[in-house]
Order: structure tokens, then C-alpha cells, then sequence
């Protein structure tokens, strides 16, 4: 006859207690795996939060040029007068960290702000002529890396000498001198005014945004003295 054998029930009670520590491991591990992936995910939701503000406001924000102007020397473009102002929705620009980069195809030149150490360069009102002796009494000390900054529009008064900050509403123009203006400097934007038929490209490059765009040709010939180039 076989023999029928019978667990005895300590060695019910053994896998028992085994199979209890297997399911509490499986729980800690699932625990361990969604508290990982409750993190991953948070940290991966505050990074794309801040990479859209970011690109919102690379979008929204930047300079636009409304216009540009020039006045004749000698024999050419000698001041350039750029119209500027934010964007919709942008927010404040300091023009202490906006560049003019300009080329006009011989010459390429960076400009900055050239007024936070001299008020020769800045001017609180550009009220009345673009080019006056007022105005340019001043904004023709810039050099060959310097533009200067007239207030054009400044309701509440964010536009200063040392902090000249762009914000709704607000216009300035900045003055690049192309020449030599006398005295101990020796060279402007381009080392000379801009011949006739010359093309001039460039960008007023904000700190955070989108540039403003310049790009025009200089008349055929000068028979005035003051041109609208842009």
C-alpha cells in the first residue's frame, strides 16, 4: 500500500510566512518605483514650465525698429538715427545690455550703449529736429564702438543716463556716428560716411528677445541733407 504523507502544520505555517515577505517586498518595491517615477515626473514638469516661460518670453519679447534716418556730411551718411521701442508684450529692455551690430559689406562693427560712465553721450529729450544742435551737440562725442541714446517717448520716466530702460510705450533713438568727428577720435562706425548706392544690413540685438532688423541702401545721390533710409 502508499503511503500518504501529511504536511505537518509548521511547514504550512513557514511557506506562509514566506510568501508573506515576498508580497511585502513586491509592495516596497512598487513603492521605491512610483516614488521614482512621482519625482521624475515632477522634475521633468517643472523643467518644461520653465523652458515654455522661457520661449514665451523669447517669443513675446524683443526691439522693433520703426525707423531710421540719416544726415549727410561731406559726402556721405555721417549720423544715423534708429527709432526703437519694445514689442507688445515685452517686457523692460536695458538698453545697457542692447547692442547694434551694422555692416555695409566692407565693415563690421558691434555698438553699445556708450553712456553709463558719460552723459555726453545721452540726451533726456529728442523733442524737435531728429539731427539739432541740441541733440547732437552731445551724440556726436560717441566713438567708433559707442552709440548714444535721445528720448524720444518716456512717460514714467524709466529712461536714465546710467539706466536707460525700454518699457511699454516708451521711444528712444539711437545715434551711431559713421565718421571722424574731430578732436582726439579717430574713427566712427564705419571710418567714414557711407558712400551713395551702399548697402547697410544689421540688427539692434536686445538681451532677451528678438532683434530689430535693419537693412537699407543709401540713395543714388545726396542732394538733401536729411534722408528717411528705413
Amino acid at each position: 500500500m502508499r503511503n500518504i504523507g501529511f504536511k505537518k502544520l509548521d511547514d504550512l505555517g513557514a511557506i506562509g510566512i514566506g510568501a508573506m515577505i515576498v508580497f511585502i517586498a513586491m509592495v516596497l518595491v512598487a513603492g521605491i518605483a512610483a516614488s521614482v517615477l512621482v519625482q521624475t515626473s515632477n522634475t521633468v514638469q517643472i523643467q518644461a514650465m520653465q523652458t515654455g516661460q522661457q520661449t514665451v518670453r523669447e517669443v513675446s519679447s524683443g526691439i522693433d525698429v520703426y525707423e531710421i534716418a540719416g544726415q549727410k556730411g561731406d559726402s556721405g551718411i555721417k549720423y544715423l538715427a534708429i527709432v526703437v521701442a519694445p514689442r507688445a508684450g515685452s517686457p523692460d529692455i536695458d538698453l545697457n545690455n542692447t547692442f547694434i551690430l551694422l555692416t555695409d559689406g566692407l565693415e563690421k562693427t558691434l555698438l553699445r550703449y556708450g553712456g553709463f560712465n558719460d552723459t555726453d553721450t545721452f540726451k533726456d529729450d529728442a523733442s524737435g529736429d531728429y539731427f539739432g544742435t541740441g541733440i547732437m551737440a552731445n551724440l556726436s562725442n560717441c566713438t567708433a564702438e559707442e552709440y548714444g541714446i535721445a528720448v524720444l517717448q518716456d512717460y514714467d520716466s524709466s529712461m536714465t543716463q546710467a539706466n536707460p530702460v525700454l518699457n511699454r510705450g516708451d521711444k528712444a533713438v539711437l545715434y551711431v556716428r559713421c565718421n571722424a568727428s574731430g578732436g582726439n577720435i579717430s574713427a566712427g562706425a564705419f571710418g567714414q560716411e557711407i558712400p551713395a548706392r551702399t548697402d547697410v544690413t544689421g540688427r539692434v540685438i536686445p538681451e532677451i528677445g528678438a532683434p530689430g532688423v535693419i537693412s537699407f541702401t543709401t540713395p543714388k545721390t545726396y542732394v538733401d541733407t536729411i534722408y528717411k533710409l528705413q
